[in-house]
């Protein structure tokens, strides 16, 4: 397997490499975590073995969160000296696959290293989604419907994104506040309504089937017809 090791300890990381490119696999170091996210983003690997704790001004939790927000599947090995319950539920939370605390033997990690690789490969993300004649391209970040190009704000594209990854679910005020504005408090504006208008505008203009719904008392809806 090609394997990127992010690991800030100059001797544990000698000792993961030496002995998992013995074991016949093709390893990258990075000895912090922004210089680690940028690889991990940026090349293609098989299995990502993290230091929980690491410099760079982003440690191993965050990130893992960036990729996995990025929708990269690829499996993740956390190593850390945080050995409580309570971090393991953090780090497994945060995307990781498996946890190995420090210190460790290494026949234990090449056993969980070969484990993960063993697993099936995760399904390659959609570059586009559709709902009726609607199509949003995650590649271009373009939006067309009916073949009619629809020109959306970056605010508006994350917005529509996020509907129609739930398409035929009511989508809460609160859904779209933490995932689309990174709020994770209610700022007592009408800022998605506002949006939710503009991009609706824009959607359904023209055309005899409005897509964006208000589920009253809910939050939003995009399905191709109305209820019946």
């Amino acid at each position: 397997m090609r394997i990127l090791l992010v690991e800030d300890d100059p001797e544990v990381a000698r000792f993961v490499r030496r002995g998992l490119t013995e074991a016949g696999h093709a390893v990258e170091h990075r000895d912090n975590g922004r210089d680690g996210l940028f690889a991990a983003a940026g090349e293609p690997f098989d299995l990502l073995v993290i230091d929980r704790m690491l410099p760079g001004g982003v440690d191993g939790l965050r990130l893992v969160e960036t990729l996995r927000g990025q929708e990269n599947r690829t499996p993740v090995l956390f190593l850390t000296a945080l050995s409580s319950v309570d971090e393991r539920v953090r780090g497994l939370k945060a995307g990781g696959d498996d946890y190995l605390t420090k210190p460790f033997a290494f026949a234990e990690l090449l056993a969980r290293v070969e484990a993960l690789g063993r697993r099936p490969a995760a399904e390659v993300p959609a570059t586009r989604l559709r709902v009726a004649d609607l199509e949003l391209d995650l590649l271009s970040r373009s939006v067309t419907r009916g073949g009619k190009r629809i020109d959306v704000q970056p605010r508006e594209f994350r917005l529509l994104e996020h509907l129609m990854r739930h398409a035929g679910q009511v989508v809460t005020r609160t859904m779209l506040l933490e995932k689309v504005w990174d709020y994770h408090f209610d700022p007592q504006t009408n800022v998605i309504d506002v949006h939710v208008s503009r991009l609706r505008q824009k959607l359904d203009r023209g055309f005899d089937k409005p897509l964006i719904h208000t589920i009253r008392n809910a939050g939003y809806m995009i399905r191709a017809e109305d209820a019946a």
